[in-house]
């Protein structure tokens, strides 16, 4: 049980000391990486469609904090 606290502590640590990570789907480029078909140079394909090309997304509990603050927000005014 306190092992369990801890990671979770440690991860509301790591969420507000950075809310954003890298996208695990193009790995923080914003886009699919190809080999260019004659050079073999890589290239940027279409952007992803998780990160809309930014290469980044917020975390999970960083996305659960913002709901609660905004649901908070609107029920206090």
């Amino acid at each position: 049980m306190p092992g369990l606290i801890f990671v979770t502590l440690c991860y509301v640590a790591l969420c507000a000391a950075s809310p954003v990570g890298t996208c695990r789907k193009c790995k923080g480029w914003g886009a699919k990486i190809r080999v260019g078909r004659f050079t073999g140079q890589l290239k940027r394909g279409r952007e992803c469609r998780r990160c809309h090309g930014y290469g980044a997304r917020f975390r999970v509990g960083r996305r659960i904090y913002n709901s609660l603050s905004r649901l908070h927000h609107d029920g206090t005014r």
